[in-house]
């Protein structure tokens, strides 16, 4: 399976800053309403922005529609990452 979806191209559409479907995902790491950590076949995407949601996410395509206010998209060399602000980070405080 993994082979299948490494195969997959990678892309990102947005849509008036307020939508955004992005293919090419083998998973999501981590996600809250202000920030998503997204494995891609080209490495990992940091989407930060505000009210964001899952709108459709497709395991089978490896797709997935957020839909928010966005700020920022970053492409960072691993999941490590310096999570202060973090949800996960501010919950097991």
């Amino acid at each position: 399976m993994d082979k299948e979806i490494a195969s997959f191209s990678h892309n990102i559409n947005m849509t008036e800053r307020k939508n955004i479907v992005i293919s090419g995902v083998k998973k999501i790491d981590n996600f809250d309403d202000q920030e998503f950590l997204i494995e891609t076949t080209l490495g990992y995407l940091l989407v930060k922005g505000t009210d964001l949601e899952i709108i459709k996410l497709d395991t089978y395509q490896g797709s997935i529609s957020i839909k928010g206010n966005f700020n920022s998209l970053t492409y960072t060399e691993s999941s490590k990452k310096d999570k202060e602000d973090s949800f996960f980070t501010k919950l097991f405080k």
